[in-house]
């Protein structure tokens, strides 16, 4: 029988907390120079403004990680990056795939429909509210 610091040590996340934050830094720098590149290339190849720019940039961003998600390599990426690939939008993308993915067996309504939210639901909750909360103190304060 295991003892209990056997089963605690199984668990402790491997590497150490700068090596981590080093490659959180990394992984979120490399999302955030993809997302300008695309940025730029919708500028430039449909004369778009970089404000009119963001949305399709922002979809195509979602798109390559559901992509991503469902082929198993944001997965692998995920495992030497860390939370520096969790950005609010890819982290959204593959927790919606995810979920979605896991499901598929059960159907596209009770299975995928019901459960794609399971994640993000708690996060959509939750920014909403912060938001609001937000919005009303600024409203109050400034």
């Amino acid at each position: 029988m295991r003892s209990l610091n056997d089963i605690k040590k199984k668990h402790i996340p491997k590497g150490t907390p700068i090596k981590n934050a080093i490659a959180a830094f990394i992984g979120g720098g490399l999302i955030s120079i993809i997302g300008q590149l695309i940025l730029d290339y919708y500028v430039y190849l449909f004369d778009l403004t970089p404000k009119e720019a963001i949305t399709p940039m922002v979809i195509t961003v979602i798109f390559i990680t559901c992509i991503m998600t469902g082929l198993g390599i944001y997965d692998k990426i995920a495992k030497y990056l860390g939370a520096g690939i969790f950005i609010p939008i890819t982290g959204f993308a593959n927790s919606m795939c995810s979920s979605a993915l896991e499901s598929k067996s059960e159907g596209l309504i009770f299975g995928i429909g019901s459960n794609m939210f399971k994640l993000a639901g708690s996060v959509l909750t939750y920014g909403v509210v912060s938001a609001y909360i937000v919005s009303f103190v600024r409203y109050i304060f400034l």
